[in-house]
């Protein structure tokens, strides 16, 4: 191998390690996100169960929108919706 060679391996090497440890600088770095396992832990902890659906893009958008006009969360917009919904 010549010492281009190695150097260019060396620092893929160090690239790739960099990236793999998922640096974080600035604010960022300091309040770190919680573990999924742990957030589905504390769902799980809530009663919350996860419910996928498709949906139109304009009525997401619709939701998004009402969601940030009332300063709730999508999640709790929509569950109060389907319980009117489904009361009705």
């Amino acid at each position: 191998m010549k010492k281009t060679d190695l150097a260019k391996s060396d620092a893929k090497k160090l690239m790739n390690q960099m990236g793999t440890q998922g640096a974080t600088f600035g604010a960022a770095g300091k309040t770190a996100a919680p573990d999924r396992r742990e957030q589905r832990d504390r769902d799980r902890a809530l009663g919350l169960v996860p419910f996928a659906v498709k949906l139109n893009g304009d009525l997401v958008q619709q939701l998004q929108t009402l969601s940030k006009e009332r300063g709730v969360e999508l999640n709790q917009l929509v569950a109060e919706l389907l319980q009117k919904g489904l009361a009705a």
